[in-house]
């Protein structure tokens, strides 16, 4: 490395030093990184005043993550980030339809098992009563039986448990284990759309861009086995708002499962008044059994 001239000369000083990494694959990333990163700088002319700024920002984004709120999954996602990321490396290399999806910023890890069919509202939990059923298929069609699944979805209220002391520890969590059918069946209450947190950075973003915060109603899955890969999906229901604006830009047709109002009293439970039914099919795919890092405790 020379002694820097001029502005012409950091980036290809910069490429030199990163060329010396050691791990092939690090390398690349580095390389690329730098190369796009200094192509930004250069193609809006970055202010001294506007790079102060944008470290403030990132310094500000990690002091808002907490055990229970993850900024940075937050921006990515409202970005597009996330979902360009899923695409590009789900259905054949993004070539095909595909059934995974977001992690979103609240997944947590052991929630409570919960039998087949079970409940998994665990406090009062105020809203229509929603009997949902997933199928999953392995890429010939064919039910997987002992797949270890995660559901959890936010309250009426728009907010999950973690971000509401009013609701008990897990509620509207829980990890079910699919039988021969490939199926896990579990009662809720109906979820609905809500708004992304806006008291931090990604909500000034949002209001700067004229953005509304807002998510359509969804319930999440992680369904793991040895042998699949983890699949990690939203399943969007098709009676919400906000499906063709989703501030995180998450939903493709392969996600959009059918939400069905009834009247009639249910066969089991009898007069409950209006209540709903949610099917959705999800497709696993060949490849590693591993789970994410959660973004929270």
């Amino acid at each position: 490395m020379t002694i820097i001239e001029n502005q012409a000369a950091v980036t290809p000083a910069v490429l030199e030093v990163m060329r010396r990494t050691g791990d092939p694959r690090l390398r690349e990333i580095m390389e690329s990184l730098v190369t796009h990163l200094h192509a930004f700088v250069r193609e809006v002319r970055l202010s001294e005043a506007e790079f102060q700024q944008a470290t403030r920002l990132l310094n500000t984004m990690g002091q808002q993550t907490t055990e229970s709120h993850n900024e940075f999954v937050l921006m990515a996602g409202s970005l597009g980030v996330s979902s360009l990321v899923c695409l590009l490396n789900n259905g054949d290399g993004g070539t095909t339809e595909t059934t995974q999806s977001l992690l979103g910023p609240f997944w947590r890890m052991h929630q409570p098992v919960t039998a087949q069919g079970g409940s998994i509202v665990r406090s009062d939990t105020p809203g229509p009563r929603l009997y949902a059923e997933f199928s999953f298929v392995d890429p010939e069609g064919a039910p997987v039986e002992g797949l270890e699944v995660d559901i959890w979805h936010a309250s009426p209220t728009g907010l999950y448990e973690n971000q509401d002391e009013s609701q008990a520890d897990h509620n509207l969590r829980g990890k079910f284990l699919t039988g021969p059918d490939g199926t896990v069946r579990f009662r809720s209450v109906r979820p609905i759309g809500y708004p992304i947190p806006t008291q931090t950075t990604v909500g000034k973003l949002l209001a700067a861009q004229n953005r509304h915060p807002y998510r359509p109603a969804h319930v999440h899955v992680l369904a793991f086995k040895e042998g699949y890969k983890t699949l990690i999906n939203q399943t969007y229901v098709d009676e919400t708002e906000y499906l063709t604006s989703d501030v995180q830009f998450g939903v493709t047709p392969a996600l959009v499962g059918h939400l069905e109002r009834h009247s009639e009293p249910h066969p089991e439970d009898g007069e409950i008044g209006a209540w709903y039914t949610l099917a959705h099919r999800l497709h696993l795919e060949h490849g590693e059994a591993r789970l994410p890092i959660p973004p929270i405790r």
